[in-house]
């Protein structure tokens, strides 16, 4: 049996369910709401798993569903290595967001990388210790910054809003997910002029290193052709 597993709830729920549709495969919960099982209708051989988007990451690195649908920005943060555990089968064309470094507004001279890396120099020089990013993206700021030539920096993790963490004086700059920068600019920050770190979509991914038999192959190939991948 395939396991796919799909955000049990929200918008991406939702958007996935709907391109598996477009597809001729019909994705649904099955019962209540509040359940976590689903159904599968238009394949043989498929079982719907329904998880959080972070959950999913984690499972199919560890090889527990064979197939799942999450954001690659998730996927590339929570697995080391993620190209050994996992293939990037389609991006779905929704759920899109970009994962960016922005600073305070009143940072005049601060617009790009380079910028911020003088200003990291001068800041640990005046006050004895590395200025602070706030992120959930650790790893993903981290190589970032790193190919960048950004130093004299660190990392603090941010459980909550990350665009709070300036004004509530706990960092001096954000590394965040955005769609429009809107709720940024209503913190005072400003997107810094440079590549994005990650830009980030609903991805259809599948596990290197989940079991397959010789009928589960056959399942596969069948979902990938009438998924038109």
């Amino acid at each position: 049996m395939i396991k796919l597993g799909v955000p049990s709830k929200g918008r991406l729920m939702d958007k996935t369910f709907e391109w598996f549709g477009a597809h001729g495969i019909t994705l649904r919960k099955a019962g209540s709401e509040r359940e976590y099982s689903g159904v599968v209708e238009g394949i043989d051989g498929v079982e719907l798993v329904l998880l959080s988007a972070g959950e999913i990451p984690r499972e199919l690195a560890a090889g527990r569903i064979h197939l799942g649908v999450t954001g690659s920005d998730l996927v590339r943060e929570k697995v080391a290595a993620w190209e050994q555990r996992v293939d990037a089968l389609a991006g779905l064309g929704f759920g899109g967001a970009d994962l960016i470094i922005a600073v305070p507004e009143g940072w005049v001279d601060v617009e790009t990388l380079d910028d911020l890396d003088a200003v990291a120099a001068a800041f640990r020089a005046e006050h004895g210790f590395r200025l602070r990013i706030a992120t959930k993206y650790h790893r993903l700021v981290r190589d970032y910054l790193r190919e960048h030539g950004v130093a004299d920096y660190q990392l603090v993790d941010s459980q909550g809003a990350t665009e709070g963490t300036v004004k509530n004086e706990t960092a001096e700059a954000v590394a965040d997910i955005t769609s429009t920068g809107e709720t940024l600019r209503a913190n005072g920050l400003r997107i810094l002029d440079a590549p994005v770190v990650h830009a980030s979509q609903a991805t259809l991914f599948k596990s290197r290193v989940a079991t397959l038999n010789v009928e589960d192959r056959d399942v596969l190939v069948r979902l990938t052709a009438a998924l038109g991948l």
